[in-house]
């Protein structure tokens, strides 16, 4: 049987409710069934109606509740008996976000599916933290990448390919491969004095900065007791961060660590 639901792949941003599009609002208020995450924040998962049944698929480093064929097969099952399916995503879906993988389970089982565009943790973040991404004179291109492959497998990272003094680096999901990762990229030429930062629940309340340099990166989140969801930025315009910062935390959840330039 044809299904007669659609699937709506949408991003709910890093946490901030306020970062929701209108459209991921609208699909909120007017779902029938919403897939979740583990990232989606409590601030927005009260956003749902009452009368919206509400389906957990979270995924954590060694434990998912369900695997990524399930939650596809999930989707399809929904999109037969439900008109509205909202698959609510972290950030923005095909940002990291396995979008791709389940638009394409979707569309070869013939189910009809929208993708709709959420902030990404790498704009949101950083945004809330005061580092831009990009600057005049600092920073001219962006580098995204993960700290994680496919199936949790670790990443196989080559670092040469991502060094460069006039970028912004942006780690998601690398909190585990931390010390691996900056190594990494200290051997591929990158100094050990650039700017470097962790941001931990980044746009929430219970947002907590670490603020120090590629060096002592890895040393400062471990002393800092960073938990997931942590996104890691390195490059020059991290050291803006004391002048543009303009989000205020929770009074507990102040800055761990300021030490930029000072390798030890």
């Amino acid at each position: 049987m044809q299904p007669t639901g659609t699937v709506y792949l949408t991003g709910a941003g890093p946490g901030d409710p306020n970062l929701l599009t209108v459209k991921a609002w609208r699909l909120i208020q007017s779902a029938d069934a919403v897939v979740y995450d583990r990232l989606i924040s409590e601030a927005i998962l009260e956003l749902i109606p009452a009368s919206v049944k509400k389906i957990f698929v979270g995924k954590a480093d060694g434990h998912h509740s369900l695997g990524q064929p399930q939650i596809n097969e999930l989707l399809v099952t929904l999109a037969h008996n439900y008109r509205c399916v909202v698959r609510l995503k972290g950030g923005d879906p095909f940002v990291f976000g396995r979008g791709g993988e389940e638009a394409l389970y979707l569309r070869r089982h013939e189910v009809a599916f929208e993708v709709v565009p959420g902030v990404t943790s790498a704009a949101a973040c950083a945004a809330y933290a005061g580092v831009p991404l990009t600057h005049r004179g600092l920073s001219r291109q962006v580098h995204l990448i993960t700290g994680h492959f496919k199936n949790d497998e670790p990443l196989d990272f080559d670092a040469r390919q991502v060094v460069d003094a006039e970028a912004t680096l942006v780690i998601y999901m690398g909190l585990a491969s931390l010390p691996r990762l900056c190594n990494a990229l200290v051997e591929a030429g990158l100094s050990a004095f650039t700017p470097a930062m962790a941001i931990q629940d980044g746009t929430t309340p219970r947002q907590q900065r670490v603020i120090t340099n590629l060096h002592n990166l890895s040393a400062n989140v471990t002393a800092a007791g960073l938990q997931p969801p942590v996104l890691v930025v390195i490059g020059q315009t991290v050291a803006l961060s004391k002048e543009l910062d303009w989000f205020n935390p929770q009074p507990e959840h102040a800055d761990v660590a300021l030490d930029i330039g000072v390798a030890t």
